[in-house]
Protein backbone atom coordinates (compact mmCIF):
# COMPACT_ATOMS: atom_id res chain seq x y z
CA UNK A 1 0.00 0.00 0.00
CA UNK A 2 0.70 3.40 -0.78
CA UNK A 3 2.65 5.26 2.01
CA UNK A 4 4.06 2.09 3.96
CA UNK A 5 5.92 1.52 5.86
CA UNK A 6 4.10 3.97 8.20
CA UNK A 7 7.35 4.13 10.80
CA UNK A 8 10.23 2.79 12.53
CA UNK A 9 8.65 0.44 15.34
CA UNK A 10 10.07 -1.00 18.71
CA UNK A 11 7.89 -3.90 19.95
CA UNK A 12 6.80 -4.42 23.82
CA UNK A 13 6.58 -8.05 24.70
CA UNK A 14 8.13 -7.91 28.11
CA UNK A 15 8.25 -11.58 29.62
CA UNK A 16 6.37 -13.15 26.77
CA UNK A 17 8.35 -13.56 23.82
CA UNK A 18 9.14 -17.03 24.32
CA UNK A 19 5.96 -18.17 25.25
CA UNK A 20 2.86 -18.43 22.89
CA UNK A 21 1.72 -15.18 24.81
CA UNK A 22 3.74 -13.41 22.66
CA UNK A 23 2.51 -14.11 19.34
CA UNK A 24 1.99 -10.90 17.76
CA UNK A 25 5.24 -10.05 18.86
CA UNK A 26 6.28 -13.31 16.38
CA UNK A 27 4.26 -12.12 13.25
CA UNK A 28 5.82 -8.78 13.44
CA UNK A 29 8.96 -10.09 13.55
CA UNK A 30 8.31 -12.82 10.62
CA UNK A 31 6.91 -9.99 8.78
CA UNK A 32 4.77 -6.53 8.44
CA UNK A 33 4.50 -4.04 5.70
CA UNK A 34 3.27 -1.48 8.11
CA UNK A 35 6.52 -1.08 10.21
CA UNK A 36 10.11 -1.40 10.32
CA UNK A 37 11.25 -3.34 13.04
CA UNK A 38 13.93 -1.53 14.76
CA UNK A 39 14.07 -4.23 18.07
CA UNK A 40 11.79 -6.49 20.75
CA UNK A 41 12.15 -5.23 24.39
CA UNK A 42 11.85 -8.16 26.81
CA UNK A 43 14.11 -8.31 29.47
CA UNK A 44 14.64 -12.28 30.33
CA UNK A 45 15.89 -12.24 26.39
CA UNK A 46 18.09 -9.74 26.24
CA UNK A 47 21.03 -9.59 23.65
CA UNK A 48 20.13 -11.89 21.03
CA UNK A 49 18.46 -11.77 17.71
CA UNK A 50 14.55 -12.00 18.23
CA UNK A 51 14.24 -14.22 14.56
CA UNK A 52 17.06 -16.84 15.72
CA UNK A 53 15.20 -17.14 19.09
CA UNK A 54 11.71 -16.91 17.26
CA UNK A 55 12.56 -19.83 14.49
CA UNK A 56 16.56 -19.97 14.16
CA UNK A 57 16.51 -17.58 11.19
CA UNK A 58 18.18 -14.10 12.05
CA UNK A 59 16.52 -11.26 11.08
CA UNK A 60 18.84 -8.64 12.36
CA UNK A 61 15.75 -7.36 14.53
CA UNK A 62 17.57 -7.17 18.54
CA UNK A 63 16.36 -8.58 21.65
CA UNK A 64 16.58 -5.67 24.16
CA UNK A 65 15.80 -5.32 27.58
CA UNK A 66 13.99 -1.81 27.78
CA UNK A 67 12.50 0.71 25.62
CA UNK A 68 15.36 3.10 25.80
CA UNK A 69 17.74 -0.28 24.69
CA UNK A 70 15.30 -0.06 21.60
CA UNK A 71 15.78 3.47 20.81
CA UNK A 72 19.47 3.06 20.82
CA UNK A 73 18.96 0.03 18.95
CA UNK A 74 17.10 2.46 16.31
CA UNK A 75 19.38 5.21 16.18
CA UNK A 76 22.48 2.78 15.77
CA UNK A 77 20.90 1.86 12.46
CA UNK A 78 20.09 5.16 11.31
CA UNK A 79 16.04 4.65 11.91
CA UNK A 80 14.29 6.72 14.79
CA UNK A 81 12.05 4.84 16.45
CA UNK A 82 8.61 6.59 15.58
CA UNK A 83 6.27 3.80 17.50
CA UNK A 84 5.89 1.55 19.59
CA UNK A 85 3.70 -1.25 18.81
CA UNK A 86 2.46 -4.03 21.84
CA UNK A 87 3.15 -7.63 20.79
CA UNK A 88 1.39 -8.90 23.82
CA UNK A 89 -1.10 -11.35 23.49
CA UNK A 90 -2.56 -12.60 26.32
CA UNK A 91 -5.43 -14.76 27.46
CA UNK A 92 -7.94 -12.38 27.28
CA UNK A 93 -6.31 -9.48 25.69
CA UNK A 94 -5.99 -7.53 28.73
CA UNK A 95 -2.74 -5.35 29.50
CA UNK A 96 -1.12 -6.51 33.09
CA UNK A 97 -0.96 -3.48 35.11
CA UNK A 98 3.01 -3.79 35.49
CA UNK A 99 2.97 -3.00 31.49
CA UNK A 100 0.99 0.05 32.08
CA UNK A 101 3.67 2.42 33.22
CA UNK A 102 5.80 1.36 30.24
CA UNK A 103 3.09 3.01 27.89
CA UNK A 104 3.59 6.09 29.76
CA UNK A 105 7.12 5.96 29.45
CA UNK A 106 7.01 5.16 25.70
CA UNK A 107 5.01 8.76 25.80
CA UNK A 108 7.44 10.54 27.55
CA UNK A 109 10.06 9.04 25.26
CA UNK A 110 7.59 10.87 21.91
CA UNK A 111 6.86 7.18 20.75
CA UNK A 112 3.03 6.70 19.13
CA UNK A 113 1.36 3.50 20.88
CA UNK A 114 -0.43 1.34 18.74
CA UNK A 115 -1.97 -1.78 20.90
CA UNK A 116 -4.24 -4.39 19.68
CA UNK A 117 -5.40 -5.15 23.50
CA UNK A 118 -8.74 -5.07 24.74
CA UNK A 119 -7.67 -2.62 27.34
CA UNK A 120 -7.94 0.85 25.40
CA UNK A 121 -4.76 2.50 26.11
CA UNK A 122 -6.38 5.50 24.71
CA UNK A 123 -9.31 5.91 27.17
CA UNK A 124 -6.51 5.84 29.71
CA UNK A 125 -6.86 9.42 31.00
CA UNK A 126 -3.16 10.22 31.88
CA UNK A 127 -2.28 7.93 28.84
CA UNK A 128 -4.27 10.21 26.92
CA UNK A 129 -3.52 13.48 28.07
CA UNK A 130 -0.01 12.39 27.49
CA UNK A 131 -0.20 11.52 23.87
CA UNK A 132 -1.94 14.96 23.26
CA UNK A 133 0.50 17.05 24.86
CA UNK A 134 2.96 15.66 22.76
CA UNK A 135 1.21 15.34 19.50
CA UNK A 136 1.27 11.42 19.72
CA UNK A 137 -1.10 9.00 18.40
CA UNK A 138 -2.79 6.20 21.02
CA UNK A 139 -4.43 3.57 18.12
CA UNK A 140 -6.04 0.70 19.80
CA UNK A 141 -6.72 -2.02 17.05
CA UNK A 142 -9.19 -3.47 18.77
CA UNK A 143 -11.46 -0.71 18.93
CA UNK A 144 -15.04 -1.59 17.21
CA UNK A 145 -15.99 0.41 14.13
CA UNK A 146 -19.16 2.53 14.65
CA UNK A 147 -21.87 0.76 13.73
CA UNK A 148 -22.70 2.85 10.69
CA UNK A 149 -19.88 1.70 9.46
CA UNK A 150 -20.28 -2.07 9.79
CA UNK A 151 -21.79 -4.82 6.89
CA UNK A 152 -24.68 -7.03 7.94
CA UNK A 153 -24.73 -10.46 5.64
CA UNK A 154 -26.35 -10.00 2.31
CA UNK A 155 -25.56 -12.53 0.32
CA UNK A 156 -22.80 -11.20 -1.99
CA UNK A 157 -20.22 -13.76 -1.42
CA UNK A 158 -21.84 -15.46 -4.23
CA UNK A 159 -20.11 -12.95 -6.46
CA UNK A 160 -17.00 -13.75 -5.58
CA UNK A 161 -15.25 -16.37 -8.52
CA UNK A 162 -12.03 -17.68 -7.18
CA UNK A 163 -11.56 -20.53 -4.87
CA UNK A 164 -11.72 -19.32 -1.24
CA UNK A 165 -9.28 -21.30 1.60
CA UNK A 166 -10.38 -21.24 4.93
CA UNK A 167 -6.64 -21.82 7.32
CA UNK A 168 -8.42 -23.17 10.50
CA UNK A 169 -7.11 -24.36 13.34
CA UNK A 170 -7.52 -27.23 16.08
CA UNK A 171 -6.90 -24.68 18.91
CA UNK A 172 -5.94 -20.76 19.32
CA UNK A 173 -1.89 -19.32 19.15
CA UNK A 174 -1.08 -22.81 16.79
CA UNK A 175 0.13 -20.54 13.86
CA UNK A 176 -3.29 -20.24 11.84
CA UNK A 177 -1.96 -16.70 10.46
CA UNK A 178 1.42 -17.47 9.77
CA UNK A 179 0.58 -20.12 7.81
CA UNK A 180 -2.01 -18.60 6.12
CA UNK A 181 0.93 -15.66 4.95
CA UNK A 182 3.31 -17.89 3.59
CA UNK A 183 0.97 -19.67 2.15
CA UNK A 184 -0.45 -16.55 0.03
CA UNK A 185 3.27 -15.45 -0.18
CA UNK A 186 4.04 -19.03 -2.07
CA UNK A 187 0.89 -19.05 -4.19
CA UNK A 188 2.07 -15.60 -5.64
CA UNK A 189 5.42 -17.01 -6.39
CA UNK A 190 4.15 -19.62 -8.09
CA UNK A 191 1.76 -16.74 -10.16
CA UNK A 192 -1.31 -17.84 -8.97
CA UNK A 193 -2.70 -14.49 -7.77
CA UNK A 194 -3.55 -14.58 -3.96
CA UNK A 195 -5.13 -12.20 -1.34
CA UNK A 196 -5.32 -12.76 2.43
CA UNK A 197 -8.42 -11.64 4.39
CA UNK A 198 -6.91 -11.19 8.06
CA UNK A 199 -9.00 -11.37 11.07
CA UNK A 200 -6.80 -10.83 14.36
CA UNK A 201 -5.36 -7.47 15.46
CA UNK A 202 -2.02 -9.08 14.29
CA UNK A 203 -2.65 -9.42 10.63
CA UNK A 204 -3.63 -5.45 10.65
CA UNK A 205 -0.53 -4.97 12.54
CA UNK A 206 1.27 -6.91 9.94
CA UNK A 207 -0.56 -4.66 6.80
CA UNK A 208 -3.13 -7.37 5.92
CA UNK A 209 -4.86 -5.98 2.73
CA UNK A 210 -7.97 -6.56 3.71
CA UNK A 211 -9.39 -7.54 6.99
CA UNK A 212 -11.72 -7.13 10.02
CA UNK A 213 -11.02 -8.08 13.80
CA UNK A 214 -13.69 -10.64 14.43
CA UNK A 215 -13.11 -10.97 18.24
CA UNK A 216 -13.90 -7.37 18.55
CA UNK A 217 -17.04 -7.03 16.81
CA UNK A 218 -20.33 -6.86 17.84
CA UNK A 219 -21.59 -10.78 16.98
CA UNK A 220 -24.98 -9.70 14.61
CA UNK A 221 -21.92 -7.99 12.03
CA UNK A 222 -19.27 -10.58 12.39
CA UNK A 223 -20.89 -12.45 9.30
CA UNK A 224 -21.66 -9.34 7.32
CA UNK A 225 -17.77 -8.27 8.11
CA UNK A 226 -16.29 -11.72 7.26
CA UNK A 227 -18.49 -11.23 3.82
CA UNK A 228 -17.64 -7.88 3.31
CA UNK A 229 -13.73 -8.12 3.24
CA UNK A 230 -13.59 -11.38 1.08
CA UNK A 231 -16.04 -9.90 -1.48
CA UNK A 232 -13.81 -6.51 -1.09
CA UNK A 233 -10.49 -8.44 -1.90
CA UNK A 234 -12.44 -10.34 -5.01
CA UNK A 235 -13.94 -7.16 -6.32
CA UNK A 236 -10.62 -5.36 -6.06
CA UNK A 237 -7.87 -7.55 -6.94
CA UNK A 238 -9.79 -10.14 -9.17
CA UNK A 239 -7.08 -13.10 -7.14
CA UNK A 240 -7.10 -16.54 -8.24
CA UNK A 241 -7.38 -17.71 -4.60
CA UNK A 242 -7.98 -16.20 -1.42
CA UNK A 243 -6.90 -17.12 1.38
CA UNK A 244 -9.39 -16.38 5.32
CA UNK A 245 -6.81 -16.30 8.48
CA UNK A 246 -9.04 -18.67 11.00
CA UNK A 247 -9.26 -17.41 14.71
CA UNK A 248 -9.66 -19.86 18.04
CA UNK A 249 -10.85 -23.48 16.65
CA UNK A 250 -14.34 -24.80 16.60
CA UNK A 251 -14.09 -26.84 19.41
CA UNK A 252 -12.00 -24.74 22.20
CA UNK A 253 -13.60 -23.57 25.36
CA UNK A 254 -12.64 -19.94 25.33
CA UNK A 255 -12.32 -19.01 21.60
CA UNK A 256 -14.71 -21.38 19.35
CA UNK A 257 -13.86 -19.80 16.46
CA UNK A 258 -14.16 -20.83 12.69
CA UNK A 259 -17.79 -21.61 12.31
CA UNK A 260 -18.71 -17.66 11.32
CA UNK A 261 -16.18 -18.50 8.88
CA UNK A 262 -17.29 -21.45 7.04
CA UNK A 263 -21.12 -19.99 7.43
CA UNK A 264 -20.51 -16.45 5.67
CA UNK A 265 -16.83 -16.59 4.15
CA UNK A 266 -18.31 -20.11 2.77
CA UNK A 267 -14.90 -21.53 1.46
CA UNK A 268 -14.57 -24.42 -1.07
CA UNK A 269 -11.62 -25.89 0.77
CA UNK A 270 -10.06 -25.99 4.14
CA UNK A 271 -6.91 -26.38 5.31
CA UNK A 272 -6.12 -27.18 9.17
CA UNK A 273 -3.76 -26.24 11.35
CA UNK A 274 -2.53 -28.51 14.36
CA UNK A 275 0.63 -28.71 17.22
CA UNK A 276 1.01 -32.78 17.21
CA UNK A 277 2.21 -32.06 20.57
CA UNK A 278 -0.35 -30.07 22.50
CA UNK A 279 -2.62 -32.41 24.56
CA UNK A 280 -4.86 -29.55 26.14
CA UNK A 281 -5.67 -26.72 24.51
CA UNK A 282 -3.48 -23.33 24.95
CA UNK A 283 -3.84 -22.13 28.33
CA UNK A 284 -6.56 -24.14 29.33
CA UNK A 285 -5.02 -27.31 31.68
CA UNK A 286 -7.11 -29.70 32.00
CA UNK A 287 -9.81 -29.42 28.63
CA UNK A 288 -8.04 -31.58 26.04
CA UNK A 289 -8.05 -30.94 22.35
CA UNK A 290 -10.52 -33.14 20.88
CA UNK A 291 -8.76 -35.88 18.24
CA UNK A 292 -7.39 -34.68 14.88
CA UNK A 293 -10.24 -36.79 13.10
CA UNK A 294 -12.41 -35.70 14.92
CA UNK A 295 -12.30 -32.08 14.33
CA UNK A 296 -12.12 -32.87 10.70
CA UNK A 297 -15.09 -34.47 10.98
CA UNK A 298 -17.04 -31.79 12.74
CA UNK A 299 -15.39 -29.16 10.09
CA UNK A 300 -16.42 -31.05 7.17
CA UNK A 301 -20.31 -31.51 8.72
CA UNK A 302 -20.71 -28.11 9.34
CA UNK A 303 -19.22 -26.71 6.09
CA UNK A 304 -20.22 -29.66 3.44
CA UNK A 305 -16.40 -28.89 2.15
CA UNK A 306 -13.29 -31.21 2.46
CA UNK A 307 -10.02 -30.65 4.66
CA UNK A 308 -8.00 -31.14 2.09
CA UNK A 309 -4.72 -30.99 4.31
CA UNK A 310 -3.39 -30.85 7.52
CA UNK A 311 -0.66 -28.08 8.29
CA UNK A 312 1.64 -28.84 11.62
CA UNK A 313 2.93 -26.73 14.33
CA UNK A 314 6.23 -28.14 15.42
CA UNK A 315 5.94 -26.75 18.83
CA UNK A 316 7.29 -29.47 21.47
CA UNK A 317 9.07 -31.91 18.82
CA UNK A 318 12.50 -31.79 17.71
CA UNK A 319 12.85 -31.72 13.35
CA UNK A 320 13.85 -35.19 13.42
CA UNK A 321 10.42 -36.02 14.97
CA UNK A 322 8.49 -34.05 12.54
CA UNK A 323 8.46 -36.41 9.69
CA UNK A 324 6.71 -39.03 11.78
CA UNK A 325 3.94 -36.88 13.35
CA UNK A 326 3.39 -35.92 9.70
CA UNK A 327 2.28 -39.51 8.78
CA UNK A 328 0.48 -40.29 11.60
CA UNK A 329 -1.47 -37.65 11.12
CA UNK A 330 -2.02 -38.61 7.52
CA UNK A 331 -2.48 -42.56 8.79
CA UNK A 332 -5.29 -40.76 11.05
CA UNK A 333 -7.00 -38.50 8.63
CA UNK A 334 -6.29 -39.84 4.79
CA UNK A 335 -5.33 -36.17 4.42
CA UNK A 336 -1.66 -34.61 3.36
CA UNK A 337 -0.07 -33.37 6.35
CA UNK A 338 3.02 -30.73 6.37
CA UNK A 339 5.05 -28.45 8.40
CA UNK A 340 5.47 -25.53 5.52
CA UNK A 341 7.81 -23.77 8.61
CA UNK A 342 10.26 -27.23 7.87
CA UNK A 343 9.51 -28.32 4.65
CA UNK A 344 8.01 -24.90 3.06
CA UNK A 345 4.58 -24.87 1.34
CA UNK A 346 4.95 -25.81 -2.19
CA UNK A 347 2.91 -29.65 -1.81
CA UNK A 348 0.54 -27.53 -0.29
CA UNK A 349 0.60 -24.73 -3.47
CA UNK A 350 -0.16 -27.65 -5.76
CA UNK A 351 -3.07 -29.02 -3.72
CA UNK A 352 -4.70 -25.32 -4.04
CA UNK A 353 -3.47 -24.67 -7.42
CA UNK A 354 -5.54 -27.83 -8.76
CA UNK A 355 -8.74 -26.96 -6.77
CA UNK A 356 -8.51 -23.20 -8.34
CA UNK A 357 -8.45 -24.95 -11.89
CA UNK A 358 -11.55 -26.53 -11.14
CA UNK A 359 -12.75 -23.08 -9.82
CA UNK A 360 -14.75 -21.66 -12.82
CA UNK A 361 -17.22 -19.26 -11.31
CA UNK A 362 -19.49 -17.66 -9.12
Amino acid sequence: MAGWPEGSAIVYCQGAFASPNGKTAHGLVRRTRRYRVLAVVDSTLPGGDAGQVLDGRPRGIPLVASLEAGLEAGLAAGRPATHLVVGLAPDGGRLEPGHRGQMKKALELGLNIDSGLHDFLADDPELASLAAARGLVIRDVRRTPPRSELHFFSGKIEEVGCLKVALLGTDSAVGKRTTAWILTEALNRAGLAAQMVGTGQTAWLQGVDYGLILDSLINDFVAGEIEHAVWSAWREKRPRVIVIEGQGSLMNPAYPGGFEILAAGRPEAIVLQHAPARRDYDGFPGYPIQPLEKQIEALELISGRPVVAVTLNHEGLEPDQVPAAAAAATAATGRPALDVLLEGPDRLVRILAGLAEKKIGP
